[in-house]
């Protein structure tokens, strides 16, 4: 008996290659921050799945959209290159800056002024 992620990849799959011949959809960076999520996922086996799921979806989506920014940025020649790289670090540098965030002391701001060095 297949496994039923067997299935459930090839319609995303399916869906995809559909996707991607929507008109004013860019396939290949489609494709990219698709690669690009899936190599999240994978990288990140001690979570959850459905926190998983969660961030590939967030991965994706986020990386196709990071795609136009980053070819400003950076001169790559393919969309799908830019939206893969987009898409498998996004969510790993949001999570970093979000936990940074919680150790930092902004009890300072109450006081009236920054603490004194």
């Amino acid at each position: 008996m297949a496994e039923p992620t067997s299935p459930t990849l090839a319609m995303l799959a399916t869906g995809l290659g559909l996707a991607a011949l929507v008109p004013g959809i860019d396939g290949d960076a489609l494709i990219g921050a698709f690669a690009g999520g899936t190599l999240f996922v994978v990288s990140t086996p001690s979570m959850p799945l459905w926190q998983r799921v969660i961030y590939f979806l967030i991965s994706a989506i986020a990386g196709y959209m990071a795609t136009p920014d980053l070819l400003a940025w950076i001169p790559f020649k393919s969309s799908g290159l830019a939206a893969f790289f987009a898409s498998a670090v996004i969510v790993s540098v949001t999570l970093a800056v979000i936990e940074k965030g919680k150790k930092l002391d902004f009890s300072w701001l109450r006081r009236g002024g920054p603490p004194s060095a």
